[in-house]
């Protein structure tokens, strides 16, 4: 099983430049003058415990968030009383792009587990993405991107079943922990079953035994939260178009 680190809060406190996440979080072609710009107004707290929130929805817009260790997720009260889960956000992902344009926070953001999180208070970035071309751009790209995992999103839910909805999630995770240099088929989920099965609308008991049913075909192997991915190109296969996975598709 993977092990956990310890974060402390002098980990926390290393400048962009010599941040291990350097390649997600800043724009390719950045100087190492602009990169001590952009780190002279990067807020870094101590570290958050599992249930601390970012911000909340209604709250006023005043900056965005940069997971760097932890995992994080977004929300929004659903109509039952109960909350609809937006998104999982890993080390090195933006948090709070979505309220750039009505000055205020639509979702709410809660932390999953200890994490670190980079503040950087948008106004200040704004200007200072005024004078480095490269960072300009890479909000517009980052905004591009978010864009489109709305549209990914809406066909997830749209045209997917459920096995092809939960391989579809493994298959998230695996790529977004890869690019980070870590194992893509051995990890821990920070999440619960029903937060999963909220993300993705389908019942907790459905996102169990379909986890079950994984694990007896021998495709996965789970020990509570941490998941072993023993037959990365089916789970793969699984999450590709209903066509790709037709031959193996199964009544839900």
């Amino acid at each position: 099983m993977t092990q956990r680190k310890v974060i402390s809060f002098e980990t926390i406190r290393v400048a962009c430049k010599n941040c291990t996440l350097s390649q997600l979080c800043l724009p390719m072609g950045m100087s190492p003058e602009d990169v001590d710009r952009l780190d002279s107004i990067v807020k870094r707290s101590r570290p958050l415990h599992r249930g601390d929130h970012l911000f909340r929805s209604g709250e006023r817009f005043r900056s965005l968030y940069v997971v760097k260790t932890g995992s994080v997720k977004t929300y929004t009260p659903s109509e039952e009383g109960g909350e609809q889960v937006l998104g999982f956000h890993l080390p090195g992902e933006i948090i709070g792009l979505d309220a750039i344009d009505q000055d205020c926070h639509a979702c709410s953001a809660k932390v999953l587990e200890t994490s670190a999180i980079c503040e950087v208070p948008f106004q200040r970035f704004e200007e200072l993405a005024a004078s480095i071309p490269s960072l300009q751009h890479s909000m517009f790209r980052l905004l591009s991107k978010e864009i489109g995992h709305d549209a990914e999103m809406l066909l997830l839910l749209g045209k997917k079943n459920a096995e092809e909805r939960l391989a579809a999630f493994l298959v998230s995770m695996s790529q977004r922990l890869s690019k980070r240099g870590l194992s893509p088929t051995d990890f821990y989920l920070s999440m619960s079953r029903h937060e999963i099965g909220n993300y993705l609308g389908l019942a907790v008991e459905t996102v169990s035994r379909l986890f079950t049913r994984f694990q007896d075909e021998g495709l996965v192997k789970v020990d509570r939260k941490h998941v072993e991915i023993l037959d990365l190109g089916t789970i793969e296969s699984l999450a590709g178009t209903a066509q790709a996975a037709g031959s193996r598709k199964h009544s839900n």
